[in-house]
């Protein structure tokens, strides 16, 4: 079993792994805590739009789709700072608008044959070195961000009307966790997709938060829960020939399920 370990495309499918879950635990507590879920959803989703530009004009994927994700997140931030009515609606229309331009500008590709199933469920074990090294890079940004705005971005989270009278910019650190938030959904794609990236996102940060005393303890456990399910899902997706993503979150899901439970047995 452990040759596997041996191959250079395995190795980088647990580096990516390993990064990642950090990341994803990180954000995904701010998301969570912020009640910003539904609003990575339509990130996540219109995503495809950076994915569609990068694949018709020829331009790096990374690159292309942060960017566009990041302009996503920046007119959904200032559209939904002051106004939550129509974020709904804000919401499916860049999810819906999103989508459609990508799969457009694939349509339009002349000769385009790659598999985009990859984007939509990913492909973990088709990490780049170049890949990576982005992945790494906002890792540090990430951990940068937590340790110079730590208390800032905390009271912002759990008291935005005191942390503004504090004199706080709410609204910078609103938009922060969303430009970071579309930023990890970008790199995440690698490893579960578009269509599971949420719960990436999410389910480990429910699990931790059953546990966790406050918000630095539930980043590092949901931290340690992303490892070991991207580390046993990519074990299953190599063993049983399954797709990376899906056999990820499918671990997951079964934990919190279980998790579920056994909590709710734990108050009779």
């Amino acid at each position: 079993m452990l040759e596997i370990f041996t191959y250079t495309f395995i190795q980088n499918a647990l580096i990516a792994g390993l990064i990642v879950s950090i990341i994803t635990a990180i954000i995904g507590s701010l998301v969570v805590v912020n009640k910003m879920v539904f609003l990575s959803g339509g990130i996540a989703h219109s995503a495809y739009g950076g994915i569609g530009l990068a694949i018709f004009f020829g331009l790096p994927m990374l690159l292309s789709t942060s960017l566009f994700c990041v302009l996503i997140a920046m007119l959904i931030a200032r559209a939904s700072y002051d106004n939550r009515e129509n974020l709904d609606m804000l919401i499916g229309l860049t999810w819906a608008v999103g989508m459609s331009l990508g799969i457009i500008l694939v349509d339009l590709t002349p000769g385009y044959q790659a598999d985009l199933m990859s984007y939509l469920f990913g492909s973990l074990l088709a990490v780049t070195s170049t890949d990576i090294y982005y992945m790494a890079l906002l890792l540090l940004v990430v951990l940068g961000t937590l340790v110079v705005f730590y208390r800032d971005i905390l009271a912002v989270s759990y008291d935005s009307e005191y942390a503004r009278l504090r004199g706080v910019n709410t609204k910078f650190f609103y938009t922060l966790i969303l430009v970071l938030s579309s930023l990890t959904i970008v790199i995440s794609i690698k490893v579960v997709g578009l269509i599971l990236v949420i719960a990436l996102l999410t389910i480990p940060i429910y699990i931790a938060g059953y546990f966790a005393k406050n918000l630095l303890s539930m980043m590092l456990m949901s931290a340690g829960l992303s490892i070991v399910f991207t580390l046993i899902g990519l074990t299953l997706s190599y063993s049983f020939d399954l797709s990376s993503g899906p056999s990820i979150i499918i671990v997951s899901s079964l934990c919190a399920f279980c998790v579920y439970i056994l909590k709710g047995l734990s108050k009779h």
